[in-house]
């Protein structure tokens, strides 16, 4: 019986030495304590702030701002200042403007802290119609196609469905003028399409007709 016993040990000393020269001929170091590979990473929760969070100031209007969020475009609310008497081409060019500076505005902490984020160029700029275009046109101080696809889906979902953008709720756009011509409009929309996925914005303009 008890050389059994000291079988039985003998046998179970020996798996667990081959058990350990196993795992290092793969690499891997035994270890007879756990161990702490530290807190499994955080997910943002791309919550929007509540209108409280962002705060607001005389004379502002709480408007839709769309901000990046886990690949995806999704609208924050922001206390922008409304255009003042301003109607029809200029209205339009004003709110571009309060719109695109929003745009280019670091995330408030609430945001930051939600995981929003925005990829439209600190220099980037907006003009009024060239001569021969449309009234409801906007020219960028660079080509829409050759902006972040991130910063196109931001701008295009910001300007739609307010005075920046055109009647039927697009947003028409093209790059800078030469001698105060322009070509190469592109009408967009703000689909779900792009809000889910904003690197369909470089395929997602629409050409106007000359």
């Amino acid at each position: 019986m008890i050389t059994a016993r000291r079988t039985a040990r003998t046998v179970a000393t020996a798996l667990a030495a081959l058990a350990a020269l196993a795992l290092g001929g793969c690499g891997i170091r035994s270890t007879p304590v756990p161990v702490d590979a530290g807190p499994a990473p955080s997910r943002v929760s791309c919550t929007p702030p509540g209108p409280g969070e962002e705060g607001s100031a005389d004379g502002t209007a709480p408007t839709a701002v769309f901000l990046v969020c886990s690949g995806e475009v999704v609208a924050v609310e922001r206390a922008v200042p409304p255009e003042e008497g301003a109607s029809g081409r200029d209205a339009r060019l004003e709110t571009a403007r309060a719109l695109l500076e929003e745009l280019r505005r670091e995330p408030s902490r609430a945001e930051d802290e939600a995981g929003f984020d925005s990829s439209v160029p600190d220099d980037l700029e907006v003009e009024g119609p060239a001569e021969g275009d449309p009234e409801e046109a906007l020219r960028l101080s660079r080509e829409p196609g050759g902006l972040p696809p991130f910063a196109l889906a931001q701008i295009v979902c910001t300007f739609a469905g307010t005075a920046a953008g055109a009647r039927d709720d697009s947003v028409v756009l093209g790059g800078p003028t030469e001698d105060g011509h322009g070509e190469g409009l592109m009408a967009y929309s703000c689909t779900r399409a792009l809000r889910g996925s904003p690197e369909a914005a470089k395929t997602a303009g629409t050409p106007l007709p000359e």
